[in-house]
């Protein structure tokens, strides 16, 4: 084959590039196919490398593009095969015409699947380059095209998480972040260098397309990366130093940062207008919420942000960025969301939070989303890291925005275990008000009786599902009792005397009746079950029962029993602090002046 090749080749020496018709070509084109499935390599490297078969290859060469690639990639990595393969892909770009070769190559990369998408992409990187660079001023079209090939493929790539996976790059993912590096480094050099950018149209529109590709970036694979393996191996992590290289392109372009992350994430912010220009209609929101990530959280570009901004500033500017990156679902970016709330909640002094914050509507999304991490999140760490972020956000805020936070989470979280943790935080703010001697009185008084009546209820009445709210009653029971032995009989600050009425209808009764229900229903169960137990030596069939409005199927009796049981145990529980509350009331009564009970007083 080696031999027809150089026969072939030989009557097309002396044809002109306008002679070489369709026939010639593909006929060319079968032959050097056959002789690289025979690894025939030299005879097609030295067709390619002749000079007299210049005009020839010119106008077909660049078809040989994906024939050699494909001969490329079954070699071993640094084996002579490779590098005649290497060898060929160079003449041809030597000798055709750029932007045909590029077509060839971008198309190899677009049609690479599986295993082969990183072995072509680093394979192809350097060669496409070079086209690129040759292309001269005309190049911004290509070099976007190009970006947007290799991104998208590299997005097929499984992101991995763990040190072990990280340092193991099965796909090689690792890798082709750093070499992208490598291979951007040219283009963004000649934007940085040039002296006024906005006089260069080519220039201006490589700016463009560079600041996507970078946005591009930071959606896949930054916001999927694992950054932080420990705390001293930040620089040995190929994700930590692509994020690095990604910020320094970005602000090499003259993005501004802080504009950046003012900005709703819609459109990207250009060096050379006062206004924002649309970005291809991309969605930059998920890109611009990792860009505060790792300039708040791992002070990546943090030397190029002003630091003239307040920190409540920073707040209201992260808290859509967060808010963006709670309504996820993957770990890796629950993660980033709760790290970005905490660094820049770290930045102000607790209780330096005004209230009018919680107006924002990022503000009050941000705090639904914590509790549906704390409540739904199968992530233990997760959960647990919420709750302190929660616990924070509360720390920050001054009294009163403390006030108006515990009225909206009573109102919106909808979860016993959330309530339950309010209202233990209402009883802390009382108790420093009671301690205080300063004029503060947001939790004392005639203001805090809204907050009374709201923790002092239950929410359908005597129907409530007392198992479902054990945790919220509870808390309300505590709660209480510790406002009847705290407010004396005599300065009566909290208002609970005053409202003492108003509580025994809409708590305190509601929940003697609803407990009585509760008891009868369980008990019922019990005789049900221990009937059922007996049954099933006649052959009776076993059913399942409801217990705090959950259904528990295929269950033994033995183990309805232990279900049952722990129902009446908490009942038990409940209507033990009740007793202990009312016979507290009852003492304090006695002992009150009578003209005080059920009097109003604005404290």
């Amino acid at each position: 084959m080696a031999a027809d090749l150089q026969t072939l080749i030989q009557t097309f020496q002396n044809l002109s590039e306008d002679d070489v018709t369709e026939e010639d070509a593909n006929v060319f084109l079968a032959t050097c196919q056959k002789c690289l499935e025979e690894e025939q390599l030299t005879v097609v490297l030295e067709i390619i490398q002749d000079d007299r078969n210049q005009a020839f290859i010119r106008n077909t060469g660049w078809n040989l593009i994906g024939p050699v690639t494909q001969c490329m990639l079954t070699s071993a990595a640094g084996s002579d095969k490779e590098k005649t393969c290497m060898q060929m892909i160079d003449g041809l770009i030597q000798v055709c015409n750029p932007k045909e070769v590029l077509l060839g190559i971008l198309e190899q990369v677009d049609e690479a699947t599986g295993d082969l998408i990183s072995h072509t992409l680093l394979s192809l990187l350097h060669p496409l380059q070079t086209v690129l660079l040759k292309l001269g001023n005309k190049n911004a079209y290509s070099v976007g095209l190009s970006l947007s090939t290799m991104h998208a493929q590299i997005s097929r790539l499984p992101v991995p998480y763990t040190a072990e996976q990280i340092q193991e790059d099965k796909h090689s993912l690792c890798q082709c972040c750093l070499r992208l590096l490598q291979f951007a480094q040219p283009f963004i050099d000649l934007v940085s260098q040039t002296t006024d950018p906005s006089k260069e149209a080519n220039v201006q529109e490589l700016r463009k397309e560079l600041l996507t590709f970078c946005y591009s970036c930071l959606k896949f694979p930054l916001l999927s990366a694992q950054l932080r393996l420990s705390p001293d191996d930040e620089e040995d992590n190929p994700f930590y130093v692509f994020a690095k290289g990604i910020m320094s392109f970005i602000v090499s372009l003259g993005e501004s940062l802080s504009r950046a992350i003012a900005q709703d994430g819609h459109t990207v912010e250009r060096a050379d207008t006062e206004q924002d220009v649309p970005e291809k209609d991309i969605d930059n929101t998920e890109s611009v919420a990792c860009l505060a990530y790792l300039l708040f959280v791992h002070h990546i570009g943090m030397d190029m942000f002003p630091f003239v901004f307040r920190p409540s500033f920073l707040i209201k500017s992260n808290v859509k960025h967060v808010n963006v990156l709670l309504k996820r679902t993957e770990e890796s970016m629950l993660s980033k969301g709760l790290e970005l709330l905490e660094h820049s909640l770290l930045r102000v002094d607790n209780e330096s939070l005004h209230e009018d914050l919680l107006d924002i509507k990022a503000v009050s999304q941000v705090l639904q989303d914590l509790v549906k991490v704390m409540t739904l999140c199968p992530i233990e760490h997760l959960r647990k890291r919420s709750l302190a972020m929660l616990q924070l956000v509360i720390d920050k805020f001054c009294v009163e925005g403390k006030y108006k936070l515990f009225r909206c989470l009573l109102k919106t979280s909808h979860h016993a275990g959330v309530e339950g943790y309010i209202i233990q935080n209402i009883k802390n703010q009382i108790d420093l008000a009671l301690k205080s001697d300063t004029q503060n009185r947001w939790f004392l008084g005639t203001r805090l009786t809204p907050l009374l009546h709201m923790v002092l209820s239950l929410p359908d009445g005597a129907e409530t599902d007392l198992l479902q709210s054990s945790d919220r009653i509870m808390a309300s029971l505590n709660f209480l009792r510790y406002l009847v032995i705290k407010d004396d009989e005599i300065n009566y600050e909290t208002g609970v005397w005053t409202e003492l009425h108003k509580i025994e209808q809409q708590f305190l009764r509601p929940l003697h009746t609803g407990l009585n229900m509760s008891r009868a229903h369980y008990e019922a169960e019990i005789k049900s079950t221990n009937e059922k137990k007996k049954g099933l030596r006649s052959g009776k069939p076993l059913c399942s029962v409801t217990a705090g409005g959950t259904r528990l199927p295929d269950m033994t009796p033995e183990m309805q029993l232990q279900v049952l049981q722990s129902a009446i145990f908490t009942f038990d529980l409940m209507e033990s602090v009740l007793a202990r509350v009312e016979e507290l009331i009852e003492v304090k009564l006695k002992s009150a002046p009578e003209e005080k009970i059920g009097s109003s007083k604005d404290v």
